[in-house]
Parts: structure tokens; sequence; C-alpha cells
């Protein structure tokens, strides 16, 4: 294999390495060119091989490996596991289609190929994709099912540069299992101050005064303003940046109300909001600002009928999507008086037309989609936007994902080493179906000292998903297109969650994963109950099989590992043990479990290599030996 070519040629031949061997690897380490690119899956890595391969040959050329493959071996192996494919592409390529921060660009060179190409039409982003890794965009470019059809799954990441993503295909962007992530923080605060600076210019008329003494004019009686003192704003959408601007309303001297079906009370009330239904927010508030994003709930929600409901004269500030009001039915809740004034950053097509009647009306202040378009901003976008594309694209857990499970950091950082038990558990079950066997009914079982609201799984079933589905099928499997990956083949997940006795220090103490109404090519797995089951718990920051069927064992998952059931007597671990030997398979853990002394055991051994179908023929014909099965991780 091309990365155990750096075989110890010095250890074999009995002498030290030299100077001179060393130099010589490291040349010949150069011209092979191998590099390294990570996949969009918490568990995935690709590296490249040379294109002359033909297929064939790339696959018998992937193996499992460690994700940080740059420590030495002894290191590695508490890392989690990835999946290896050879080629000899030298970085992953990474489409920037709209303008970014310099900072931003800077660190996506660091890592991959940059293409920034600008202001591409769909025909022209249909043909660059196939070519490309991840790509970023901000609100102007639309990533269609198109794009992710022509991508023809080289399409890992797409990274939007903003808070939004109505934009992206997200149902298209899951089937084609391409995770998709925003920027979600770094330009709150600029859309915010943006959302206040046209509350407060709209009040008093800025925009207009302005043109109007520019044009020759003074006209102090034409716009006389309203004070914010003492008025109601209700906030349509309490998220991020409609909680920043509640803030600073208050501070502005405004009783702020609240509607989002989502937001919870107790944050609400925190600082000072009252959360009430849509038609009291709309039917009270003197001024309305909107921070809702564009769903087909919400799109043109602000119609003919809901303004209808208006107080008379009140006002409306727009900074979040143009698509959430219907702009002919404001035009005339304008003209007829109902609606006094309003601010709008963004509209339903932008650049909008020339001849816009809403642009154009006396009342309207309008700026071009400037939520974000401040100098810090922009460049805290850029770097937040850059930083979880090249996460994604290294297999790191996405914390800004917006189509896969939405976990905190903290909590990803804590679940690592179970999402990695979760997925080999999966592997091993699905490997244990003897053939023709159709999985359809899996049951994951969590035990925990958690509380059942304190332990988030959803992360946990895409990874159980991952290792049932990926052994036995062509497809790519990522926290993204787990769910719908399952229910496209008839595969049914359910979960069960046992609550222990004891301290909640550690979110799980088991992990047991159960394939019911199949048969099992190593009898011995198949529980009292009928089904094949596997149990696991992490020990020590490393995943470890504790279960088989009806029988305890205790081995490390990392390799491959053989199942023996036997006869237990003595001897038995160093026949087997012999076998491998010879083979120079290399054993790196083993456990036995038995039901009585000298009754029926089941040996658990882990090995680096896959022992050729000799050394396995051998197991199986030891007289003591039962049934045995070789399965890889």
């Amino acid at each position: 294999m091309i990365l155990c070519q750096k075989m110890e040629i010095h250890k074999l031949n009995n002498r030290p390495a030299t100077k001179g061997d060393r130099e010589r690897e490291r040349a010949r380490d150069s011209k092979s060119n191998i590099s390294i690119t990570m996949a969009a899956s918490a568990s995935s890595i690709i590296l490249s091989a040379p294109s002359p391969l033909k297929k064939s040959t790339l696959s018998s050329l992937s193996w499992r490996l460690p994700l940080n493959i740059s420590l030495p071996r002894h290191q590695r192996r508490r890392a989690s596991p990835v999946f290896v494919v050879v080629s000899m592409d030298a970085k992953p390529t990474i489409l920037v289609a709209e303008k970014l921060g310099e900072a931003g660009i800077d660190l996506l060179k660091g890592f991959a190929n940059v293409d920034c190409s600008y202001n591409l039409s769909p025909e022209e982003l249909c043909t660059k994709i196939s070519l490309c890794d991840a790509l970023i965009v901000r609100s102007g470019t639309k990533v269609s099912r198109e794009v992710f059809e022509s991508s023809a799954g080289r399409l890992k990441v797409v990274g939007r540069a903003g808070v939004g993503i109505d934009n992206v295909d997200l149902a298209a962007a899951t089937e084609h299992g391409c995770l998709v992530v925003n920027a979600p923080t770094a330009n709150t605060v600029a859309a915010a101050e943006h959302g206040i600076a046209l509350l407060t210019a709209m009040a008093r008329n800025v925009a207009q005064a302005d043109a109007s003494i520019k044009a020759g004019k003074w006209q102090r009686n034409k716009y006389v303003g309203v004070s914010l003192v003492g008025k109601t704003l209700a906030v349509m959408g309490f998220g991020k940046v409609g909680t920043e601007v509640a803030r600073r309303a208050k501070g502005l001297g405004m009783h702020i109300i609240a509607h989002d079906p989502y937001a919870p009370a107790d944050r609400a009330h925190a600082i000072g909001v009252d959360l009430v239904s849509f038609d009291e927010a709309i039917s009270t508030a003197d001024f309305i600002s909107l921070h809702m994003p564009l769903t087909p709930s919400t799109s043109k929600i602000l119609n003919d009928e809901n303004f209808a409901k208006m107080k008379k004269g009140v006002r409306i500030v727009n900074v979040a999507r143009g698509g959430v009001i219907d702009e002919d039915a404001l035009v005339r809740a304008l003209d007829a008086g109902i609606v006094a004034q309003a601010a709008l950053d963004v509209f339903t097509v932008e650049p909008p037309p020339q001849d816009s009647k809403l642009v154009h009306h006396e009342n309207v202040t309008c700026t071009p989609h400037l939520g974000a378009s401040t100098m810090e901003a922009q460049e805290g976008v850029a770097i937040e936007i850059a930083e979880a594309v090249v996460g994604a694209l290294r297999g790191e857990l996405a914390a800004t994902a917006v189509n896969a499970p939405m976990v905190p950091a903290e909590v990803l950082a804590e679940l690592k080493p179970y999402v990695t038990l979760a997925e080999k558990l999966g592997r091993l079950a699905v490997q244990l179906v003897a053939g023709g066997s159709g999985v359809k009914l899996v049951k994951v079982t969590y035990a925990s000292a958690r509380a059942p609201d304190d332990l988030d799984t959803r992360l946990l079933r895409a990874m159980v998903t991952k290792g049932l589905i990926e052994p036995i099928s062509s497809v790519f499997v990522n926290l993204v297109n787990a769910d719908f990956t399952a229910k496209q083949r008839g595969v049914r997940i359910s979960e069960e969650r046992v609550i222990l006795d004891g301290s909640p220090e550690k979110p799980l103490e088991i992990i047991q994963v159960q394939i019911a109404n199949v048969e099992s090519k190593f009898a011995s797995a198949i529980s009292e109950s009928g089904e094949i089951k596997v149990e696991g718990k992490v020990k020590d920051g490393v995943p470890h099989l504790t279960k088989v069927g009806a029988f305890e064992v205790d081995v490390s998952l990392e390799g491959n590992i053989i199942l023996c059931r036997q006869v237990d007597q003595p001897g038995m671990i160093g026949t087997v043990g012999s076998i491998l030997g010879e083979e120079n398979v290399n054993v790196s853990f083993m456990s036995v479990g038995r039901t009585a002394p000298r009754k029926q055991a089941i040996m658990t051994i882990g090995v680096d290599e896959k022992p050729s179908k000799v050394a396995l023929k051998r197991i199986g014909e030891i007289p003591a030996v039962e049934e045995f099965v070789f399965l890889a991780l």
C-alpha cells in the first residue's frame, strides 16, 4: 500500500537508520506527492492517488486510518477512524462565487486551491461545480438542485457567508450528501445596528430631508418626525439579530414585544421583552422590525390581510428578507395611510426594478442590502465561513451546519468518542447479517445517567446509520443525508433511552445496536430475543466492544476484529495467535468471554491487518472452534 511503503527497512536489516537513509526516504515521499483532503463527513478523509490508476485499483487501496495521520502510530490509534481513498489530487478546490473578505480568502488558500469567480451565470456555475469540493456564496448566487446534480457527487460543502440560506436548495443538498454551513454570528451586530439606523432615520425623515436640502429646498415643516420614546416596537423573529435590535431599542426608551414561535420565553424576559402572538404583535405595534427567515410559511406574510390588522400609521423596518413582504400590498398600504413609512434594506428581487413603485414612494427609505456591510462584519463573516468550510472539509463536526444535526460545539467535543463508537457498532452489526437478509428494523439503545432532555442523540443516530449502510452500499453516507438515505432504503431506525442510577458526568455509559428479523453469519451474535446485538462503551476516550449477543467481551474497536466461538479449553489463545503470527498479522487486543469454565466462549481478537484466506481457513479448522467471522472496521 502506498502509505505503508515507508517500511522499517533498517529494522529488517538489523541496523539503525542513518542520516542518508532518512534523507532518501524524505526524497521518495516528496516524489510520491500524496496529499490529504478531508470529506464533508464527521469521519471521512479522502486521500488522492495517481490519476493513471484504474478505478478497481483505487478501490483496492481503501483502508482505515486514524484522523491525525501525521502523528506516530502508537498515538494515532486513539484518534477518530476515517475512510481513506487514494488519489493524486494535490488539494481540494473551493469555488468562491461572490466577493469575500481577504482574511477569509487567505485562510482558504492555506488549505485548498481557491477559484474566485464572481458573477457566474447559472449555466457557468453548473459547468464549474463538477471540479469543486466546496462552494462559498453570499445571498446573490442561487445554489439550485441543478448545481448539486451537476457536481456529480464531488461537492461536499456549501458555505453561505451570512445567516440566511434561502438561496440554497437544502433538500437537494441533503439528498446529495452535501453539507451546508453558514456564518450566523459575525454580522449579527452589523445587521442589528443597520436596523436601528433605519428605524431612527425613518422616524426623523433623514433621507428625505437630506435629498430635499441638496435639491436647494428648506422644508422644515414638511419633515417633522415622530419620537421613539414610549412607542411599542414589535420584533418579528427573535433570533440573534432580533435580540440585538431589541436590546438597542430598549436603550432608546421603546417598549419591546416580540413574536417567534421558537424563541424561549426566559431568554426574552431576561432582557425585558414580552413574547406575544403574531396577530397581537402586528396589531399593537407602532413600529415593526422584521427579522424572520424566508420560508414557505413566512413568504409574503405581510400581505393585504395582515396590513389591515395593523394600527393606522405603523412604521415598518425590514433588514431580513425581501420576500417576507408582499411589495405590491405594501404600496397599497402606504397609499392608504395604514403604513406611514417603511425603511427597507432588502427586496424580493435584488436589485429591484428601476421603475419600482415601492422604491420611488416618498414615504419609503431604501438601502441596497447593507445589513452586513461594515468593515468589521465583512472580515468577520469571511473568517467565520472560511473556518466552517475548511473544518467541514477536514471532517470536523460543524456547529454551524444547517442541514445536519445541530449540536453545540461543547456537546460535539464531549460526544466525539461516542460518535466513533456509534458508527463502529453499526458497521459491526451489519457485517454480522447473513447474505440475503434485508436490514429493515434497527433499534439503538442508549444507557445514560443523564435525563433524556440532556442527551441529544441525533448525531449518534446518524453515525449508526452511516455504519449500517456504507458497508453494504456504494452510497457515501454522512451526517447530512443519513436519515434520508435510511428512509430511501427502507431502513427503520428506532431509539430507546435507558436511565441509569449514578453520576451524569459522562454523556453515555453504553450504546447498543440491534438488527431484527435477520439471520446471522455468526450465530452467537443473536441475543435471547432473536436479534443481532452488539454493545459498546468508551473507555479512556477509546471505543470498546463489550458485548456480542449474550457474550461479554472487551476489545478496542480499532483495526479489524476476528470473532471466534469455541470450546473453552487451554491453549486456544496461543493456537490462534500462532497462526496470525506466522502470517505477520499483528494482534492489537484480545478478549475472551465465556458462559462458564470449560463450556462455550467467544474470543475477540483485534488485528491491524486482514489475515489471508489461508490463515482464516486454518483458524476455522481448529477442532475447538465452532464458528468464526472476520469483521473489517
